[in-house]
């Protein structure tokens, strides 16, 4: 799981369409219009992943995407394991805030919440996944909240079409090797 603000950003002049012999033509200047989050859960062998736009990044905020990973993608698990980032509101305590503490319990029992170390947040594979999607539909300006969440649903849906699996090459063997300080020394 990760997340990714965006800016909202409004186009000021309309572009000129390309013509025979001249390429498309817009001006540089624009005009921002707050920004929005981005919430990404991905499950990276099934190529199944889920985003959603929100207007802000607060406790109660992923307090309330984790009681929809639980009780809406994965009604039946026993168990749930959440890799993330160090974030201040990635946390138990957000779902304390949010939730009765009956509720909040319930949630955090279903959780296996795996941290990545700090300065490693490349191995969380959403933040991949979060690169795509950057990359394939949020490289124009975005104007608005409803614009945003059109774009982010249809890279979705597309790659849960194709089931684009992520194929992470980074073993244990290379673990070893690049993070040796993290991990005990193995005599034989």
């Amino acid at each position: 799981m990760d997340e990714k603000p965006r800016q909202l950003v409004a186009e000021t002049r309309r572009r000129l369409s390309a013509r025979p012999g001249c390429t498309e033509r817009y001006d540089y200047e624009y005009r921002r219009q707050g920004t929005a989050n981005i919430f990404l859960f991905c499950e990276p062998l099934k190529g199944r992943r889920r985003a959603q736009v929100t207007g802000r990044r607060t406790r109660q905020d992923w307090a309330e995407e984790i009681r929809r990973l639980v009780d809406e993608d994965y009604p039946e698990a026993e168990r749930i394991t959440l890799v993330l980032d160090n974030l201040n509101v990635h946390s138990p305590a957000s779902l304390y805030e949010t939730f009765a503490p009956a509720e909040a319990r319930r949630l955090v029992e279903k959780l296996e919440i795996v941290p990545t170390p700090k300065h490693g947040s490349w191995l969380n594979m959403a933040e991949i996944e979060l690169s795509a999607m950057e990359k394939q539909c949020l490289r124009e300006h975005t104007p608005d909240e409803p614009a945003l969440r059109h774009q982010v649903e249809a890279w979705e849906r597309g790659r849960n079409q194709r089931r684009m699996v992520i194929n992470w090459q980074f073993t244990p063997a290379d673990a070893r090797i690049k993070l040796h300080r993290l991990y005990p020394q193995i005599k034989a």
